[in-house]
């Protein structure tokens, strides 16, 4: 598989009131075309503004990042528009991306069908439930058909019981959609148990500490049976163990 992202030597400086912040220092790793891969560190590390930094919303202060394609971004929050109905919302990166042709449109309705959503296309957001919100947002992200998706703590608004069905929904559309992604998050357990690799950053200024390859082995793969197989608890100590701010 060809690699889709590249970064290498990416430091990140900024100027603060007490003067100048080193967040990120030297940090390189290279992500293939349909990998999913976590970056987990300690709170504050800096994860956030690497992924800032690769979407280009940010600028990095030293480093190359290589992008083959274009980068699709979720946040923590679904950000769908309360007053436009889901079919509105999920066609709308496609409407401020004057992409919105027949081909793009059919693409997106063949989403709705295949993934639940689209007997609920004319409702709005608030009649809908957190994961199928978690959905329709993901939908529209897909829209666009980005070559890698980045997700920022994309689901850790959500409760515990629903968070565990959703990881396992995006997990499965993703994989059918044959799609990259690139998540951020604090939790070891969906890192884990949704990725291929996981990325493990030190506290501030963040470098990279490990790079964890995760197989379990199984036949039918997916968040919630990988939490059921006996490899996820040394998995998760050992990247508990690195997460100790203290060590």
């Amino acid at each position: 598989m060809k690699e889709i992202l590249k970064l290498k030597n990416v430091s990140k400086k900024y100027q603060a009131k007490n003067g100048e912040v080193e967040a990120l220092k030297d940090i390189s790793f290279n992500v293939k075309q349909g990998e999913f891969v976590s970056i987990i560190g300690p709170s504050g590390c800096g994860k956030s503004t690497l992924l800032s930094i690769i979407a280009g919303l940010e600028p990095k202060t030293e480093g190359t990042i290589e992008i083959d394609g274009s980068t699709g971004y979720m946040l923590q929050k679904d950000s769908l528009l309360e007053w436009r109905n889901i079919y509105n919302n999920v066609m709308f990166g496609l409407e401020i991306g004057h992409k919105k042709t027949k081909e793009n449109e059919a693409y997106v309705i063949e989403l709705l069908k295949k993934y639940g959503l689209y007997d609920f296309k004319n409702k709005y957001p608030t009649q809908l439930s957190g994961g199928m919100r978690q959905r329709a947002a993901l939908i529209r992200t897909l829209a666009i058909k980005p070559n890698i998706l980045l997700l920022d703590e994309a689901f850790s608004a959500l409760d515990y019981q629903t968070r565990i069905m959703v990881t396992n929904d995006i997990y499965e559309i993703l994989k059918n959609e044959n799609i990259t992604a690139l998540i951020v998050t604090h939790d070891i357990s969906e890192a884990i148990s949704m990725s291929d690799r996981v990325i493990v950053l030190t506290k501030r200024p963040a470098i990279v500490k490990n790079i964890h390859t995760i197989d379990f082995e199984l036949e039918n793969r997916n968040p919630i049976n990988c939490r059921e197989s006996p490899k996820f608890s040394k998995y998760f100590d050992t990247i508990w163990k690195e997460l100790d701010v203290h060590a």
